[in-house]
């Protein structure tokens, strides 16, 4: 079965890779410290600091794990080579709800990039899946787990 692939821009891809380093190089090896010192403390059935430090280690590890398979089946999308007002990632796109006078304005990323706190919102959720594809001017249709709503693409460029 073939592996997914992650599609992301290439600024994605290189913090995945910094945050992938920083795991690797400062959370692991003080891991491993925190487990050596609560090792020292003895008995460790009944040793809370080196139960924890061995949850912090699988947790690290499933980390940087995830990192290393999103980097390796990392599918660069390069946003230049689609046309200027159609939506893609690597793209800022302002939307309007129809019937709405206020717009929001969303950077389409690739899932690892998500972060709904900083308006980047991945091409596999509800409304990047509306959006991918279509053009300034275009009025889509959003589905999502709790019903439709309707939204204007007002415009559409080359996120920085």
């Amino acid at each position: 079965m073939a592996e997914k692939t992650y599609p992301m821009t290439q600024a994605e891809k290189e913090k995945l890779e910094k945050e992938l380093e920083e795991l690797k190089l400062v959370r692991r090896p003080e891991v491993v410290e925190r487990i050596k010192i609560a090792r020292s403390y003895g008995d460790l059935s009944e040793n809370s600091e080196y139960e924890a430090a061995k949850d912090e280690q699988a947790f690290v590890e499933g980390q940087i794990s995830d990192l290393e398979t999103k980097i390796r089946y990392a599918e660069i999308v390069d946003s230049d080579s689609v046309a200027k007002n159609e939506v893609a990632i690597g793209k800022t796109v302002t939307i309007q709800e129809v019937g709405e006078t206020d717009t929001e304005t969303y950077m389409i990323v690739g899932s690892a990039g998500a972060d709904a706190f900083a308006n980047k919102v991945s091409n596999e959720s509800p409304i990047g899946q509306a959006l991918i594809g279509r053009k300034t001017g275009d009025t889509v249709t959003v589905q999502t787990p709790v019903g439709s709503y309707d939204v204007k693409i007002v415009s559409v460029k080359k996120s920085q």
